[in-house]
């Protein structure tokens, strides 16, 4: 019996051979997408055209330096308008709700997949959830009414041991607490369900064989969040707070109903003043001329430049630590 020496060719892969047909649905959906994905480009070209138009029209006008100056007062002649108070207000109070609301979020969201039973554990995640869905004006009534009232005692706390710091010094002793450290504890308390949410969601996607792996080794709960849970969920937790960080960034009517803005920039967190970008249009930007609102949407562009900066090194952040979180394993 002769030996046949002759090569026949390899079968392809059966993935390949299904991959290789196109199907009338999966051209649409793939259209669809790449369509969605450069209208989206679009819309966000758009608007970053119009605000630089219109912030190009107002700085030329403006006669000190928009960076540097703490004035905002459009309608003066000549007009007068600076962000360095608002750029200081804005990032003060945002970072402040960061420290805040970060730590509080990823412990109650593993507290609800790790800790707490599931007759606890379930309505705690519907209240998280309604708690996302608030209204920000909602918040910024309950701060007024409710927040500014109570946080009059620790205010005096902070001043009488911490005021040392000089951060935590007032100096204007008998005011109401209208200012940015109020700001910051209710700007945590509006993000604080936002990042809660993601966080749970993130960690209840670790792989059950990576915490009964840790378990066989014989570790503790705690342990196993440290080990596995945690380094797995990390990438999601920071997309989860640069949502919140978003939010506290761009927020408006909280901010403008609790803060008591002025143009000076103070490193006491405790006294009265300060601003933000949001709040600054918000309260300006009925009342303003053309050349006010020009300059409104000057400083709305700044908050977009911070607001892609922020994105963008959440996205180099993830995507360093993505070869470290487990996820790949």
């Amino acid at each position: 019996m002769g030996i046949s020496t002759e090569k026949t060719s390899p079968a392809p892969p059966a993935g390949n051979a299904a991959g290789s047909v196109t199907r009338f649905g999966d051209r649409v959906f793939s259209g669809m997408t790449r369509g969605s994905g450069i209208l989206l480009l679009t819309i966000m070209a758009a608007i970053a055209v119009f605000l630089t138009v219109r912030a190009v029209s107002a700085i030329s006008q403006d006669h000190a330096n928009f960076l540097t100056t703490f004035e905002w007062n459009a309608n003066a002649n000549p007009p007068v308008f600076g962000i360095a108070v608002l750029l200081y207000g804005t990032l003060v109070s945002s970072v402040i709700a960061m420290l805040i609301a970060v730590p509080v979020a990823v412990g109650i969201a593993l507290f609800m997949t790790h800790y707490a039973p599931r007759k606890l554990g379930t309505p705690l995640a519907y209240i998280v959830d309604l708690l996302a869905a608030v209204p920000s004006i909602v918040y910024g009534l309950w701060g007024a009414l409710f927040l500014v009232p109570h946080m009059e005692g620790l205010t005096s706390w902070l001043d009488h041991y911490l005021g040392w710091t000089v951060i935590f010094d007032q100096t204007n002793v008998g005011t109401a607490p209208r200012n940015l450290f109020t700001v910051s504890i209710l700007l945590a308390i509006m993000i604080l369900p936002i990042i809660t949410n993601v966080s749970r969601e993130v960690i209840r996607q670790v792989p059950q064989a990576h915490e009964e792996a840790a378990l066989a080794l014989g570790a503790t709960r705690w342990e196993v969040i440290r080990v596995a849970v945690l380094p797995f969920a990390r990438s999601g937790i920071i997309s989860a707070s640069m949502l919140g960080l978003g939010r506290a960034l761009g927020e408006t009517m909280a901010v403008a109903t609790v803060l008591s803005s002025s143009d000076v920039l103070s490193a006491h967190l405790l006294d009265p003043g300060g601003g933000t970008f949001a709040a600054n249009i918000a309260s300006h930007f009925g009342e303003a001329t053309k050349l006010g609102r020009d300059a409104l949407i000057a400083s709305g562009l700044v908050l977009f430049v911070i607001t892609l900066l922020v994105n963008g090194a959440a996205r180099v952040i993830i995507a360093r630590r993505k070869e470290y979180s487990g996820a790949n394993a």
